[in-house]
């Protein structure tokens, strides 16, 4: 039975009825299905995932998967929220699914992770997006960095530790290296909430190191003084690898800083130097290029003070670098980009919302999250689009779209509302898919090494 409403501005009627055919707010999805299917996402997860269900009456686990990172790429935080498209019609017809799973059933799907479990699926998934990774004759920066993710209860791995948002909360601390330039996650690790930044660095950047077909792929290596240890300095120097690393000022640092008798001004505010120095328990003295920042009340500054030297803030970096300090400094501070991706896997894609009691069962969400992740990185690619977009401006300018859902005698038909820009607005995102080459081979010579 139809109702009338009077809209809020002015007094005319509106009448409110129901249509039986389905309705999607989500039809610009269809791009992002047409190029899972250029890539072979399907095949892949179906090869890979190692969870087999015998019932007849079972979702297939791939289609589970697809429909948890589906309710994620629109939007949902918690697998409740995945409620939103059980009835979306429309968007099954595009998945290809006859029933679209509820949230208990990828809950449960996850839950049967097991640590070899996670591995299983997750490293050739990784490898699989790799090999589309396009070269850089000049390498990609990789940058190392922690984050932390709030929970509430007492699952497993949830701890006290650093949290400096809600000090005491429970936490996991996880882990990611992130190739800078291709907006790419190249590892993450999910740890408990009382593990330090830098805390198995060293184990975490050989795992990381291994996805690469060789270490010409790293420009440079970049982390911030959460992972100031020998330890992770000897093993890049080992691997030939170059680093910027942010100093812990310890007492013996602070000192050496304030010894630093050539400054060499870059402008009013700011000036560099430099030292070497050996710390207690080294085996050789290292280069560290020293920022000094004038204070000033407009502006906060990122350095630290020190009482010795009022009026300025320091910062300290530890490299193998021989460019000059102003150099070094500004190529640390592209870092800073890292941080954006953390930040929108934790707004965009809510990584830090979907926890469960087992751990394994939290890492294997949370991993499907950074996989994601990468994958609407090579979207963008495939699809030509100028410049980096995050998810959530991915999600408002090309997934939503008013659909209905149709037939055109046998065949199925979905019809994209021209008011959201339509197919016409999609069509070249299309034409770019038809024409996006899978990468067979790259275009450098590369030879390959060992990740340990």
């Amino acid at each position: 039975m139809p109702r009338e409403t009077t809209a809020l501005w002015g007094e005319k009627k509106v009448v409110l009825r129901e249509t039986p055919r389905a309705v999607t707010p989500f039809g610009g999805l269809s791009v992002f299905i047409e190029f899972l299917q250029k890539i072979g996402y399907a095949k892949q997860v179906r090869e890979h995932l190692p969870v087999h269900l015998k019932s007849p009456n079972a979702i297939e686990p791939g289609e589970t998967l697809t429909a948890f990172l589906v309710s994620v790429l629109v939007g949902a935080r918690r697998f409740a929220h995945s409620s939103l498209l059980r009835a979306d019609r429309a968007l099954h017809a595009l998945l290809g699914m006859e029933r679209f799973p509820t949230d208990g059933t990828m809950r449960n799907l996850f839950k049967r992770f097991t640590q070899g479990m996670v591995v299983g699926l997750y490293e050739p998934l990784w490898a699989w997006q790799m090999k589309r990774l396009p070269a850089r004759a000049e390498g990609y920066s990789l940058d190392l960095d922690s984050t932390v993710l709030e929970r509430y209860g007492q699952q497993e791995g949830v701890k006290r530790g650093y949290n400096p948002r809600k000090p005491g909360r429970g936490s996991h601390h996880p882990l990611l290296a992130v190739l800078g330039e291709a907006h790419f996650i190249l590892h993450g690790w999910l740890r408990s909430g009382n593990t330090t930044a830098g805390r198995g660095g060293v184990e975490f950047l050989k795992e990381g190191l291994a996805k690469l077909e060789s270490l010409k792929w790293i420009r440079v290596v970049r982390a911030d003084a959460g992972f100031f240890a020998e330890e992770l300095l000897k093993y890049l120097e080992g691997r030939e690898l170059s680093y910027i690393v942010v100093a812990r000022l310890t007492k013996w640092l602070k000192r050496e800083a304030v010894r630093v008798q050539e400054w060499r001004a870059l402008d009013e505010t700011y000036a560099v130097g430099e030292f070497r120095l050996k710390l207690l328990g080294w085996d050789r003295e290292r280069r560290f290029v020293v920022v000094r920042e004038q204070m000033r009340e407009t502006k906060r500054s990122p350095g630290r003070k020190l009482l010795e030297v009022p009026g300025y803030t320091f910062r300290v970096f530890v490299t193998n670098r021989g460019e000059a300090p102003e150099e070094i400094w500004r190529d640390y501070n592209q870092r800073a980009c890292v941080e954006q991706r953390i930040e929108e896997l934790k707004s965009d894609l809510g990584a830090d919302g979907f926890c469960l009691r087992k751990f394994f069962a939290t890492e294997a969400a949370f991993l499907s999250i950074l996989m994601l992740f990468n994958l609407l990185g090579e979207f963008q690619r495939a699809t030509g689009m100028k410049g980096y977009r995050q998810p959530a401006s991915l999600r408002a300018q090309v997934f939503l779209c008013g659909a209905i859902l149709g037939r055109a005698g046998r065949r199925t038909v979905l019809h994209l509302s021209a008011a959201w820009g339509g197919l016409e607005k999609r069509n070249s995102l299309f034409g770019k898919l038809l024409d996006y080459g899978i990468p067979t081979s790259r275009k450098l010579e590369f030879q390959p090494v060992g990740g340990g």
